[in-house]
């Protein structure tokens, strides 16, 4: 690579995996207020293959060409203007509106923190998107408070997984879904019951629950329903959850995809993660030129923890 280009995936259209074209393209230049991070990894989250389909193309239609991946974490390269909080050289994570499916990408220094010193970069990218959705989800919009029950539809994907973790710190009764393979992992993350989807429906066995977390959408999504008390609260990071069911039922419902995360926030995330209250769990990691296998594995549904390119060492 050399001093003024850089490797980068783009998509030119809606479509398929096949779409993530690999290319070489200029670097961006940090604006004020932002900085240039050389990316060493980048988390695949399944909002981007939903968005290379179209799926959000009624209310965020695509600019085209468009670099997928917002979760990174990296080494700053090149400071702008006005930014006084961060160096060069220094190992960060957040977030980034330009892409982070490149070599570089120019993020706001209000949207990252300074990396654990205890995860390695490919670790470190599955917080953002992963662990920031998860609290924003439960303790912002959901309110969730000790000593109540929440039920974890898809307990240990790349949200569920930091969910489960939170609500046990926060002391709440956690329940969570899960697949056979996965039962004891979810159990080792702190879920009190642990509900093997495949087996046993969720209605069953989960009860007067104030918050319902659906990470999975679909059927699983339904069934959740029944499992509420009446003036729960279910928030759906997959789709717009029935309004006028929620309104039969007497519960709140909303549809949440996650907000950029402020630089405290990931801070207050980082901590927890340095005094062992929260891990990380990687599913796969995948070479940029591989970001094609990323996304196939991601829209299987399947799968344990984040999956994360590795972009460079």
């Amino acid at each position: 690579m050399s001093e003024q280009t850089m490797q980068a995936i783009r998509v030119y259209q809606y479509g398929g995996p096949e779409q993530l074209k690999l290319e070489h393209i200029p670097l961006p230049a940090p604006q004020p207020g932002e900085v240039l991070v050389h990316v060493h990894a980048a988390g695949v989250l399944p909002a981007e293959w939903k968005a290379r389909q179209g799926f959000f193309r009624a209310f965020q239609p695509a600019t085209f060409p468009y670099i997928p991946g917002s979760a990174f974490s990296g080494t700053i390269k090149e400071v702008g203007a006005g930014v006084t909080a961060f160096k060069i050289g220094q190992a960060v994570f957040g977030r980034s509106t330009m892409g982070t499916y490149a070599e570089y990408t120019t993020v706001s220094a209000n949207t990252i923190a300074l990396k654990p010193v205890s995860l390695g970069f490919d670790e470190a990218a599955t917080i953002s998107g992963g662990a920031t959705t998860a609290w924003e989800a439960l303790f912002d919009r959901g309110e969730l408070q000790a000593d109540q029950r929440v039920l974890i539809l898809g307990a240990s994907g790349g949200v569920g997984s930091f969910a489960v973790q939170f609500a046990r710190w926060k002391g709440a009764h956690v329940i969570g879904t899960t697949g056979p393979a996965n039962l004891d992992f979810v159990r080792s993350l702190g879920a009190e019951t642990v509900i093997d989807y495949t087996t046993t429906p969720v209605e069953q066995v989960a009860h007067d629950v104030d918050l319902v977390l659906d990470a999975v959408g679909g059927q699983a999504l339904e069934s959740a329903w029944l499992t509420l008390k009446h003036g729960g609260t279910l928030i759906s990071i997959t789709g717009q959850p029935s309004q006028e069911k929620a309104r039969k039922l007497g519960m709140r419902a909303l549809f949440f995809s996650g907000t950029p995360p402020s630089t405290e926030r990931l801070q207050t995330l980082a901590h927890l993660i340095e005094e062992g209250r929260v891990k990380t769990t990687l599913a796969s990691i995948f070479p940029l030129h591989k970001a094609i296998l990323a996304h196939e594995l991601s829209q299987s549904g399947h799968g344990r923890g984040r999956i994360v390119l590795h972009i460079t060492d």
